[in-house]
């Protein structure tokens, strides 16, 4: 595996992390960045330039990971030439099958061929996708296929985001990368470190991803109650608070951050689904938990190894990034720390993270985590 490294200037120029003097044959280019700069600027034909034949995807972010550095406002390149392994790539756009996630999950997995596919990764945009759906239609076609990726993101704004797969980023775009090799070993993991506080309640209404009622009392209203002064800010303060969501037949719970609110239904929209009957909690952050939630991924995702990774990627949560402020990149270099430096790092902060639980190969959808793919060949 042959990875190389660039971000993009002010000044739209393209400035290695380090002297490249080998060209990459028809490599994988992960190409994530601000929203703004990826409508306003050509940058698929910039990549293109740098890179001739290639597989460039690129998605909006809530902040960039490259290396050890977490930057706003920027555009991130890391280019990967798989040298005894290849991949398959598939794309579908939610708006062109009615907006019905499951289906889309399904047609998305379908145009990856079934032979020796090893695992796939998933960039979404995160504006109209439920993550819970988009897992559930690629786990019809492919049930046992380990699966990770996030939802992309647009800072804190929540306006709309945007994916490309060899063609300029767009909204409602899905893009999955097939892994096929005998040689390849990608193992991941995902972690959070939030506290819940609070009583438990019992969600009463709700359908699919949008949450009516907790104990026959309207969920907003009850959400508000509790976020006092900061319900003023919601959406935004939602990041900062967000639920865990105790679900029967799951062993552990999932957190769910909340995308929006519907002021006229007095309901909220979350990012994947909150069946009635789960039991919801609210939580809340521990900047240095936060942190060592981060290691503590990257310690499960070393675990079962028994090579070096090459490559790291990376996706966070954005409402991890907002607690943390000037410490974000403490997170990252606690996962240097376990996966050693030798790995290239790249990844993006998300609406929404793809991961299995420890000891699991169904991918599960999540908020507030630090979840990893580590590969080597």
């Amino acid at each position: 595996m042959k990875i190389q490294q660039y971000e993009r200037s002010n000044k739209g120029e393209w400035v290695a992390t380090q002297s490249y003097t080998e060209k990459l044959q028809n490599p994988l280019v992960l190409v994530f960045g601000n929203r703004f700069i990826l409508e306003k600027e050509p940058i698929l034909e910039e990549v293109s330039k740098l890179f001739g034949t290639s597989e460039i995807i690129i998605g909006s972010s809530a902040g960039e990971i490259l290396g050890a550095n977490v930057t706003d406002n920027t555009i991130s390149l890391t280019a990967i030439e798989f040298e005894r392994s290849t991949i398959k790539l598939s794309r579908q756009n939610i708006l062109d099958n009615d907006k019905d996630t499951f289906e889309t999950g399904k047609k998305l997995a379908a145009g990856l061929p079934a032979t020796d596919l090893k695992h796939i990764f998933i960039v979404s945009e995160g504006s109209f996708v439920n993550g819970s759906a988009l897992i559930d239609g690629i786990e019809e076609v492919y049930k046992d296929i380990p699966c990770t990726g996030g939802l992309c993101g647009d800072d804190a704004r929540f306006e709309k985001t945007l994916v490309g797969y060899n063609e300029k980023p767009k909204e409602g775009e899905i893009v999955a990368v097939g892994f096929y090799g005998d040689t390849l070993q990608i193992t991941s993991a995902q972690y959070g470190g939030w506290n819940p506080f609070g009583p438990e309640r019992i969600i009463t209404k709700s359908i699919d991803n949008i949450l009516y009622e907790l104990d026959n009392q309207p969920a907003l209203d009850l959400y508000k109650k509790y976020l006092g002064d900061k319900a003023s800010e919601l959406p935004q303060s939602a990041l900062l608070y967000p639920l865990s969501v105790k679900t029967e037949g799951r062993k552990e719970a999932i957190v769910r951050t909340i995308l929006t609110i519907d002021e006229e239904k007095n309901a909220m929209i979350l990012a994947g689904d909150v069946p009635e009957g789960s039991v919801v909690q609210l939580m809340m952050a521990n900047i240095d938990k936060i942190a060592e939630g981060a290691s503590k991924a990257a310690e499960i995702a070393m675990e079962s190894r028994d090579k070096d990774p090459q490559l790291a990627l990376l996706v966070s949560c954005i409402g991890r990034k907002l607690v943390m402020d000037q410490r974000v990149e403490e997170e990252i270099e606690e996962v240097i720390e376990e996966v050693g430096k030798n790995a290239a790092i790249t990844g993006f902060y998300s609406y929404g993270e793809l991961a299995p639980f420890s000891n699991s190969t169904r991918c599960e959808l999540h908020n507030q985590t630090m979840t990893l793919t580590l590969l080597s060949e």
